[in-house]
């Protein structure tokens, strides 16, 4: 058993090239004693301790280890001490209920009328308990005691945030992606045309399906198919007959090709050796599932979900050894015609003012800047917005093109909007009707401002919106997720609302975005290991889930998704919404084919995550993790890109498909806010 620990402990905590060292091994066995831990829930731990403590890599060394170990026992100090002074009999962060029938019990969902009888000169308490908090929080509760707002965090289960304005290091650039391109310097004056031209790869109409109407069959035929695509799709790459593929499932002495699906055989438990699978399509295999032998492959990396071609022989009929891993061929790169690619350049001189921007033709246009963010946009102790509010302002101030921002907007697992006890901004009173107002209203008065404030400020600026399962505007609750109504939300024109995922151009640069966090789920869902001495084919973590994305040609390559267990927790506590644990994935897998990529491989790749932000060039891929703009407990990271426009040397002279190589011409810092 011991050695059993030491084995799992390696694959959770060691980089797949060497073993842990035993002074290591003892720390962590004597962190699992103290605190009765299974070796998979310290690895969550350390993980969200990585996070907290916004460590950029999550290699683990023995001092940090230690300093998470005096962690977790001041953890449990403060839980005891909370426990021996609490009122037992107090039921702490009660979910508001209302006696209406039909009326949404925990206040948060949109279309909603809130109730306005009810109100009476019942006590505050007894109104948190048993009424539909309103939009707006009752006047009538006291509001001098200074120990309110804090005694109501402390029963959400919110630690107060640190303030936005004693951040530190506000504006600190904490990596470049392309440091051999210079930063461009912001025009003097905004242009008066935007040099942004927006087209839509993806169909977004067809985002807008019926949710929460899964059928099995409809499930298991996608899930099929996506089998049997492969499969011609490695029969092409690597010229094969259709004969040379077979069943991994039939015993027999001949080598063949098998493509299916990488399963584990213990629902709820991590990926391992011993409960690998390899499970095949109805078509070719009869859907049946076969333990996966990998001895002779010198590394592997794997996930459930993934597509996988494999070489080998089932001779007993109980298990399929691998003798080779086919590689799965990508998508092609992007190009476009040098026509295009001229036009696009030309677009980039805008129309500004002749006095301020110089018009000579041989000049090189200005290079475009575009910013990326992710929510949430407010800490959990407020709902001011400034990280917004900051972000806003540094896009006006250089007069950025474009402004791409991925939702939560308005966060379901935010502690304020999951209780509703919050007040509007004072210039809403009198403009909307409590008993009606609905979480549209919240955005209009909260969100709506600070971005119509940044399109004033800035006319030719292109505002991107990417809706979150987690947003509580969004009526469509499952991925692939359409895109929320504008209606009632008085946006500028300028902002664009589109669907989760998304591919679409900017200019001739083409970006795919999604506001799943994919690779911190894909990053604990992993099985990374090496045979006789071998090395990982990618030993960096980031970029080696970042390339299972471009490599599956999906958005979300994922199945099943992680439990919610293993996600990150949220600021709400068990007395309100999920009790703490976030929505998780939402997948509605009859439609995961909105979830692929649109014919070529994007240029840029968006994807916000809770692992540390980071910007790589995978596949000739640039992969964008801008973090979030806020965190739980303080301000986040952005990422700002610049573009510079091809060189008119490098377009062939006669008219063709050109590659874009954006990696090439692109800079891209992830700054903290």
């Amino acid at each position: 058993m011991a050695d059993d620990a030491v084995v799992e402990l390696n694959e959770l905590f060691g980089d797949g090239v060497q073993e842990l060292q035993p002074d290591f091994v003892a720390e962590l066995e004597s962190i699992m004693r103290l605190h009765d831990l299974s070796a998979q829930d310290l690895f969550y731990k350390w993980e969200a301790y990585c996070i907290k403590m916004d460590k950029d890599e999550q290699k683990a060394d023995l001092a940090s280890l230690r300093s998470l170990k005096r962690e977790l026992q001041d953890a449990l100090e403060r839980s005891h001490r909370t426990q021996a002074v609490s009122d037992p009999d107090k039921r702490l962060g009660a979910t508001p209920r209302t006696t209406t029938k039909g009326a949404d019990i925990f206040g948060i969902l949109d279309g909603l009328a809130t109730p306005g009888a009810g109100r009476s000169g019942k006590s505050a308490a007894k109104r948190k308990h048993f009424d539909t908090p309103g939009v707006s929080r009752i006047k009538a509760e006291a509001a001098s005691s200074p120990l309110r707002l804090e005694e109501q965090f402390k029963e959400m289960g919110v630690v107060p945030a640190l303030a936005f304005n004693d951040r530190q290091n506000p504006g600190e650039v904490i990596e470049i992606l392309g440091d051999h391109l210079k930063p461009a310097e912001p025009p003097i004056a905004p242009f008066s045309e935007p040099r942004i031209k927006l087209t839509a790869a993806s169909d977004q109409k067809k985002l807008g399906y019926r949710p929460l109407a899964m059928k099995l069959s409809e499930a298991s035929e996608v899930l099929d198919d996506r089998i049997d695509d492969f499969m011609y799709l490695v029969m092409e790459h690597h010229n094969l007959e259709e004969s040379a593929f077979g069943s991994a499932a039939m015993q027999s002495t001949a080598e063949i090709v098998a493509v299916g699906r990488i399963a584990s055989d213990s629902p709820g438990g991590k990926l391992n050796t011993a409960s690998l699978v390899l499970e095949t399509s109805r078509r070719t295999g009869g859907g049946w599932r076969v333990p996966l032998n990998l001895e002779k492959l010198p590394s592997y990396q794997f996930f459930p979900g993934q597509i996988v071609a494999f070489k080998g022989i089932n001779t007993s009929g109980s298990s399929f050894t691998v003798h080779e891993q086919l590689t799965i061929p990508t998508l092609g790169s992007a190009a476009s015609t040098r026509e295009t690619l001229l036009a696009h350049r030309e677009r980039l001189r805008g129309n500004s003012d002749p006095d301020a921007m110089d018009t000579d033709d041989s000049s090189e246009p200005l290079p475009l800047t575009i910013l990326f963010a992710s929510g949430p946009y407010t800490a959990d102790d407020n709902l001011d917005f400034e990280p917004l509010h900051a972000l806003c302002s540094q896009a006006a101030d250089i007069y950025a093109d474009a402004l791409v921002l991925t939702g939560p907007f308005l966060d379901a697992e935010h502690p304020l909007i999951a209780s509703g006890d919050f007040d509007l901004p004072s210039e809403a009173e009198g403009n909307y009707d409590p008993d009606t107002a609905t979480m549209s209203t919240v955005f209009k008065y909260l969100i709506s401002p600070i971005i119509n404030r940044l399109a004033s400020s800035n006319p030719s600026i292109t505002i991107l919106l990417v809706p979150s399962v987690r947003d509580v505007i969004d009526k469509h609750v499952s991925w692939p997720q359409d895109a929320f109504s504008r209606k009632e939300l008085n946006l500028h024109k300028n902002a664009k609302i589109v669907g989760n995922p998304m591919t679409l151009s900017m200019n001739e640069m083409v970006m795919g975005i999604t506001s799943q966090d994919i690779l911190y789920e894909l990053r604990h869902e992993e099985l990374v290991g090496t045979n006789r001495g071998g090395k990982p084919a990618d030993p960096n973590a980031l970029s080696r889930v970042s390339r299972y994305l471009i490599e599956q040609r999906h958005y979300f390559p994922l199945f099943p998704p992680a439990d919610r267990k293993k996600l990150p927790k949220t600021g709400v506590d068990s007395g309100i919404g999920s009790g703490g644990l976030p929505p998780g994935a939402m997948i509605d897998v009859s439609y995961l084919r909105l979830g692929e990529m649109v014919n070529v491989r994007p240029d840029v790749l968006v994807v916000p995550s809770a692992l540390p932000a980071f910007a790589k060039v995978v596949e000739s891929v640039i992969v964008i993790n801008p973090g979030y703009l806020s965190k739980r407990r303080g301000a986040g990271t952005y990422a700002k890109m610049t573009l510079y426009p091809p060189s008119l040397g490098s377009l062939p002279e006669v008219d063709g498909m050109v590659a874009h190589q954006v990696f090439e011409r692109a800079r891209v810092e992830i700054t903290k806010i």
